[in-house]
């Protein structure tokens, strides 16, 4: 809206598609501005997190399980590497492929993102009691189940 003092129409501000999308920004950017805020991105966030769960795996098999794009990952990958928060090494059975892992650096670094990510969460929910936020997760995953499994979408994480 251009001037935010103006009402938004009644046709529309109650309809669950639209509060979900407006919803969607600012946890967007509430996200995003707290990784940015200690030097990272969503991605170094989903990176990071999915090879302290799954552990070292090749560049492709990151996009897999992280929902980053192939052509996001070598980027990402580079980032981190830059830092010394991830490492690449030849994948024994296949030269031509490496081998991304995890290094302590990027272990403390998780952590300094997933706190982040914790008062980011806060912020954007700070309305709801606790109760309310765990009622909120639980619709939000079984709409977010049904239209996956009704698409045969996987799930895509924020970026």
């Amino acid at each position: 809206m251009e001037n935010p003092s103006e009402k938004t129409p009644a046709r529309w501000e109650n309809l669950p598609s639209w509060l979900l999308g407006q919803t969607a920004n600012h946890a967007h950017r509430l996200v995003g501005d707290g990784f940015s805020a200690v030097g990272a991105r969503g991605y170094h966030y989903r990176l990071l997190a999915t090879l302290e769960e799954l552990g070292p795996a090749s560049q492709a098999a990151l996009g897999r399980r992280s929902g980053i794009h192939l052509s996001d990952m070598v980027a990402t990958i580079n980032e981190l590497a830059d830092h010394q928060l991830v490492e690449r090494a030849p994948d024994p059975s296949d030269r031509r492929r490496n081998i991304v892992s995890l290094t302590s650096a990027g272990k403390r670094q998780l952590r300094r993102l997933e706190k982040q990510l914790a008062e980011s969460q806060d912020e954007l929910l700070a309305p709801l009691s606790p109760e309310e936020r765990q009622r909120l997760t639980e619709l939000l995953s079984k709409l977010l189940d049904h239209h996956n499994g009704r698409t045969g979408t996987p799930e895509e994480p924020w970026r």
